[in-house]
């Protein structure tokens, strides 16, 4: 459970606090790490994608036009995708037992979901005439 949910259950998360909170969250992950070379280098790798997600969003949350806000967020998509990515190796690689990155990868598997209905409700508008 995020924090404002616990503070006003039943208040959906703001995105833009929810991808801040997936951010953190990801950099605690990142500094626990072992120190050894596979597990840094996929670590950062994961601090990329996973700090990004956030940045992405306010980037397309900006944007001037709804075509401007599609491309945005399919950009945006990316990034939870690929911490998902990374998530799974250092599981796979036996860096962080899979239990400790199960919350963190629905998060990100989450935020996928909502970016992608954001797009294709974006598009749908496009899509219709002017009246």
């Amino acid at each position: 459970m995020m924090n404002d949910e616990r503070r006003n259950p039943g208040r959906p998360q703001h995105l833009g606090e929810r991808t801040k909170e997936f951010a953190l969250r990801v950099i605690r992950l990142f500094s626990a790490l072992p120190k050894s070379a596979e597990a840094q280098v996929i670590g950062r790798q994961l601090l990329r994608s996973g700090t990004s997600v956030g940045a992405q969003y306010r980037e397309a949350a900006r944007s001037r036009s709804v075509a401007e806000f599609v491309s945005k967020m399919q950009g945006a998509l990316q990034e939870p995708d690929e911490s998902v990515y990374w998530l799974e190796l250092l599981s796979a690689a036996d860096i962080v037992a899979p239990t400790r990155l199960s919350d963190l990868a629905a998060e990100a598997h989450e935020l996928t979901a909502i970016f992608v209905a954001s797009v294709k409700t974006a598009k749908a508008r496009m899509r219709k005439p002017p009246l």
